[in-house]
């Protein structure tokens, strides 16, 4: 005589959902958390990459990579800055070293309706839409996970927005955050009919995190964790006021992970070395550093200089430069000229626009000879060769 033990499903006894079900031909479904790699569509969610530098009070990027600084009215501006996270903690303790913070100025004027205060990160759709999430759909999912801390006590309000189509907005809160404490926040996202995502390089859907949002882009009867049609004045219920009449309050943030399914699994940790890489895509510089760069060269007319930039990664699109000053010296046979990295231009001349994988710099400036080959080195430090291709 045989028996058998029939196991609809198995769940851990401090669980809310099963972790392995079992269905009635055989087959099972299981929650698998593990180190599969590829899950994060997101770049630097661990905020390790800083190319441009490590705190700025400006808007826009400036600080750690793929993170726009935003702040619109306020009456001192604040600080945005990589810092790193104090040992013993959690999350130090899973493996993270860096995170983003905001230090908030005086506001003096307190919370006007049109002030705001801002992270944002932007996807491109084509990774969107290739991600394997089925985005039209109320039964397939995405997950968005985060550790923040915050110095007072409050609930904080953020969205997702997909951009092509008819934008879509999915308001989402942190819930009260006790002060000072790390908080792990997990949103499980459903798809909607209304989405769309372009297989492009445009940018597709955008991650928003307010510590302030003024009250002409709210509204009381804004639904959280629901999609709906985007509109300027109506993105997330009213805004919680006392972060940011607080005096210097802060806001730290790190682990941010978008993965496709409808649960969050742990961090996918990446190597500094790839981050970069992939932060690259977007934006990179060069220092004006005597062993940092030798770009080749050569002379068109006795006026005409020509450098060559070779992306350290394929870029989103072809970039903006910006030089900044420092001296440089062009080397050849005959003669050796003097240069100023402002005077370096973008020639126009590359091999695609789509996928530019590098850049022609032009200088206008005399004591050429035409057609002398040389290398253009920097002589100090000071100066920077940028080029950006951010959404």
């Amino acid at each position: 005589m045989s028996s058998r033990l029939i196991v609809n499903s198995i769940r851990h006894t401090g669980a809310s959902g099963d972790a392995v079900t079992l269905a009635n031909d055989g087959t099972c479904t299981a929650k698998i958390t593990n180190n599969l790699s590829n899950r994060r569509i997101n770049i630097n969610g661990a905020m390790t990459i800083a190319q441009r530098g490590t705190s700025s009070t400006s808007t826009g990027y400036k600080t750690v990579d793929r993170f726009y600084n935003g702040s619109t009215g306020t009456d001192e501006g604040p600080t945005f800055a990589q810092v790193d996270v104090a040992s013993g903690t959690t999350p130090y303790t899973l493996g993270f070293r860096k995170a983003l913070k905001l230090t908030n100025g005086n506001q003096t004027s307190g919370a006007g309706a049109t002030d705001t205060v801002y992270i944002e990160h932007q996807m491109e759709a084509q990774d969107i839409a290739n991600s394997g999430w089925n985005y039209t759909s109320s039964s397939s999912y995405i997950t968005l996970s985060f550790w923040v801390k915050s110095s007072v006590a409050q609930d904080f309000k953020g969205y997702l927005r997909s951009v092509d189509g008819t934008s879509q907005i999915y308001p989402y809160s942190t819930g009260s955050l006790s002060a000072d404490t790390w908080t792990k926040i997990t949103k499980t996202i459903p798809g909607n009919s209304n989405l769309t995502f372009d297989n492009d390089n445009g940018s597709g859907l955008q991650l928003y995190l307010w510590p302030y949002i003024g009250t002409d882009y709210t509204d009381a009867g804004v639904t959280e964790n629901a999609w709906a049609a985007y509109a300027s004045g109506t993105r997330t219920p009213v805004s919680t006021t006392t972060w940011y009449t607080t005096n210097d309050a802060t806001l730290e943030i790190t682990g941010i992970q978008l993965e496709v399914g409808d649960h969050a699994t742990d961090f996918e940790h990446r190597s500094f070395a790839d981050e970069l890489r992939r932060c690259q895509r977007y934006y990179f510089k060069l220092t004006g550093d005597d062993n940092d760069f030798l770009l080749s060269g050569f002379t068109y007319s006795a006026s005409l200089y020509w450098f060559i930039v070779n992306f350290p990664q394929v870029m989103r699109a072809f970039p903006t430069y910006t030089g900044s000053a420092t001296a440089a010296r062009f080397y050849s046979d005959n003669p050796s000229q003097d240069f100023n990295f402002s005077t370096l231009v973008n020639g126009g001349v590359n091999h695609t626009t789509t996928y530019p994988s590098h850049m022609w710099l032009q200088a206008d400036q005399g004591g050429a000879n035409a057609g002398a080959g040389g290398s253009l080195q920097a002589q100090n430090a000071v100066g920077t060769l940028e080029f950006s291709a951010e959404l």
